[in-house]
C-alpha cells in the first residue's frame, strides 16, 4: 500500500491507496501560527496510526512550495514559516517506516490529473493550482519538466501587473498576488469561493487570470490546461467567462488552442499524483 501526502498553504491531506483505490483519507486545516513544527507533528501522529493499520510500502508527497527535486529537500514555503531547506522526506521516512519521494505540489497535481483525471490523453499538459497560492506543473509525454534547477513551472511569481501591489515574494504584481485565494480574501474581505458567486466580480477577476494563462499558452502551447485547487470549484461561473476573456486576449494570428478545464479529481489531484510519483 502507498501513503500519499499533500501539503498546502491552508490544509494538508493524507491518504492510503491499495492499488488505485483510496482506502483512507484525512485532511486538516493548517495552523499557520504553529509553522512547520505543528504540521510535521500532526503528520507523524497520523503516520504512526496508519503504519499499525496498513502494510505501507512507499510514500509520495506533493509540497506547496519550491522543492529541490534532485536533493529531495524542501526549499521553502512562502505561506508557512520554518520550512527552509527541510528534509521532509527523511522525516516522513522515519515516521512512516517507508521510502519517500517528493515534488512540488503543482507538478504532482499535474501527474495525478494526467494519469487519472482531466489531463488523461493530453500532452503537453499544463496544470495550475489556483488556491491559497498559484503554482504550475508542465508534463510532456508523462514526464515532468522541472527545468535546470527544479524551478520550472513557477507561474505564480510571473509579473502580470508591473505597477501592482507587493507580493509575499517581494516583487510587485505577481500572478499569485493578483489572483490567488490568500490575496483575494485579504483585498476584498471575503473568501474567494464567495467572491466567485458574483458575476460582476468574476468578469473583472478573469482579466488578470487570463493574462497569466495567456503567457502559459503562448510559451508552451499545451494541449490542455487543467486548473485545480479551491477557486476552480466555482465551475462554469468561472470557466465560461475565463475562456471568453482568453479568446479576447490571445494574439490573433496564434493558432494555439484554448482548452482550459477544472481538475476532474477535485481536492485529490495531488494525492493521486503522489500515488503515481511513489510508484516511480
Amino acid at each position: 500500500m502507498i501513503l500519499a501526502i499533500d501539503i498546502g498553504g491552508t490544509k494538508f491531506s493524507m491518504a492510503v491507496f491499495d492499488g488505485d483505490r483510496m482506502v483512507r483519507r484525512e485532511s486538516r486545516a493548517t495552523n499557520a501560527a504553529g509553522g512547520r513544527q505543528w504540521m510535521v507533528e500532526r503528520i507523524a501522529e497520523i503516520c504512526a496510526e496508519w503504519r499499525r493499520e496498513f502494510p505501507l510500502e512507499r510514500c509520495g508527497i506533493g509540497f506547496g512550495g519550491p522543492v529541490n527535486f534532485a536533493a529531495q529537500r524542501v526549499v521553502l514555503s512562502t505561506h508557512v514559516g520554518g520550512w527552509n531547506d527541510f528534509d521532509l522526506c527523511g522525516f516522513v521516512a522515519d515516521a512512516a517506516g517507508v521510502s519517500v519521494v517528493m515534488d512540488n505540489d503543482a507538478n504532482v497535481g499535474a501527474i495525478g490529473e494526467a494519469e487519472f483525471g482531466a489531463g488523461k490523453g493530453y500532452s503537453p499538459l499544463f496544470y495550475m493550482t489556483l488556491s491559497t497560492g498559484i503554482g504550475g506543473g508542465i508534463l510532456e509525454q508523462g514526464k515532468v519538466w522541472r527545468g535546470a534547477d527544479s524551478y520550472g513551472g513557477e507561474i505564480g511569481h510571473m509579473t502580470i501587473r508591473p505597477d501592482g501591489p507587493e507580493c509575499l515574494c517581494g516583487a510587485r504584481g505577481c500572478f499569485e498576488r493578483m489572483c490567488c485565494g490568500l490575496w483575494l480574501a485579504r483585498d476584498h474581505g471575503r473568501p474567494a469561493i464567495e467572491l466567485m458567486q458574483s458575476p460582476d466580480f468574476v468578469r473583472g477577476y478573469v482579466v488578470d487570470l487570463a493574462l497569466g494563462l495567456k503567457a502559459a499558452i503562448m510559451l508552451l502551447n499545451p494541449a490542455r490546461i487543467v486548473i485545480g485547487g479551491g477557486i476552480p470549484k466555482a465551475g462554469d461561473r468561472l470557466f465560461i467567462p475565463l475562456r471568453e476573456e482568453l479568446s479576447r486576449q490571445m494574439t490573433k494570428w496564434s493558432g494555439a488552442r484554448i482548452d482550459v478545464v477544472p481538475a476532474a479529481l477535485g481536492d485529490d489531484s495531488v494525492l493521486y499524483g503522489a500515488l503515481s510519483l511513489a510508484r516511480g
